[in-house]
């Protein structure tokens, strides 16, 4: 489980043995079971994720329907916006597949990066990834129609078509899972 993180984070930083043990006795690695909420919507929390093994999800009920709007796999992490804001939550965080998180919140990131300064070098770096990884995300979904997206998640994320239900995938490309499975006809069709 540490080794996870270790490896990921020796593609951008080298850490100590020293280094490596302080990490581990913060208690930050955690296993939650599928299904587990780890935010709600209206609750307050301090807490961010990265995700080592597994898939979390990021959706929103509106009008009593599940609108998905991210999903986190191995090696991606989600801080809620709640947690600079203050403000209650207007989304929800789960579990979808049994999953190794490591959990932060800024005390304990703050404490960290006054111990090692090298550990904010990395944090900014992956924040600037995972803002343009944003950016493209939210373009393609404006500018694309539902089948050009889900052509982009064959493309770019194949893994999710096999490891998420067709529900939650309809909704995150923004149509209903009948129309989803005309859009998988239709591809079906033209590779025929």
């Amino acid at each position: 489980m540490h080794d996870l993180l270790f490896d990921f984070i020796s593609k951008y930083i080298t850490l100590s043995n020293a280094e490596k043990e302080n990490l581990i006795s913060l208690n930050i690695f955690h296993s939650k079971k599928k299904g587990t909420v780890l935010l709600k919507q209206g609750q307050h929390s301090k807490e961010g994720y990265f995700v080592l093994k597994g898939c979390i999800r990021t959706y929103y009920i509106i009008n009593g329907e599940e609108k998905t709007t991210a999903f986190y796999t191995e090696m991606e992490g989600v801080t809620p916006n709640i947690v600079t804001s203050g403000e209650a939550s207007e989304y929800f965080i789960a579990c979808n597949e049994d999953s190794i998180v490591v959990v932060s919140n800024p005390e304990m990131e703050s404490e960290i990066f006054d111990k090692f300064p090298k550990f904010e070098t990395l944090c900014r770096i992956l924040s600037e990834e995972l803002l343009a990884k944003q950016q493209i995300d939210f373009d393609q979904f404006k500018t694309t129609s539902p089948e050009q997206r889900y052509l982009n998640l064959l493309k770019n994320r194949p893994d999710l078509i096999q490891r998420i239900p067709q529900h939650q995938l309809a909704s995150f490309i923004g149509v209903k899972p009948q129309s989803l499975s005309r859009i998988r006809s239709r591809i079906l069709d033209k590779k025929v």
